[in-house]
């Protein structure tokens, strides 16, 4: 007796590779690194990278979008754009050379909003008996490691305040986890 012929190895690779290029174009969309300085609109990245968290238009006409892709995510890229509407730059924003921009005592929480972009929701705690706002966001640190950043906004006296702390997960073999890059 003859065997049927396999005819489901050919869908199967042909969903496969579906799988992988609608991967790639969420890699793509995550960050807007197919998007070019000086030729993408303002409507293309919003097509690409979807709708802004907070969107700010500046006195020149220039506006700024914050992309924050926490809790899973540990970037959040701030987009520019200039008074013509094309594409000025994507910067990645959740690295230690932008979180030394926080001045203790001078910062106040829209300068950290524009600097660093929203801290994820269920992460953002209001402590009572400090009068302490707290926002916190996940990022990789410089070792490549998950690491959270705290600023802590003092109601009382005005003082900002950061902290830095790698989480204590740990992964198989008591390893901690890498955020792979």
């Amino acid at each position: 007796m003859k065997k049927p012929a396999n005819n489901l190895r050919l869908p199967l690779l042909g969903l496969s590779a579906l799988a992988g290029s609608s991967l790639l174009a969420a890699c793509a969309s995550y960050s807007g690194s197919g998007l070019q300085p000086g030729v993408a609109t303002m409507s293309e990245v919003i097509a690409t990278m979807g709708v802004p968290a907070v969107h700010w238009t500046n006195a020149d006409g220039s506006e700024q979008l914050a992309y924050p892709r926490g809790p899973a995510g540990t970037q959040t890229f701030m987009v520019f754009i200039a008074p013509d509407g094309l594409l000025r730059q994507i910067d990645p924003v959740l690295d230690m050379e932008h979180f030394a921009r926080i001045e203790a005592g001078k910062s106040d929480q829209q300068s950290v909003l524009r600097l660093i972009g929203p801290s994820v929701p269920q992460w953002t705690e209001y402590f009572a008996a400090r009068n302490e706002l707290v926002w916190e966001w996940q990022f990789c640190d410089a070792w490549n490691q998950l690491a959270r950043f705290d600023v802590l906004f003092d109601a009382t006296t005005g003082i900002v305040r950061t902290s830095y702390q790698r989480q204590a997960l740990m992964g198989p073999n008591g390893v901690a986890p890498w955020c792979g890059r």
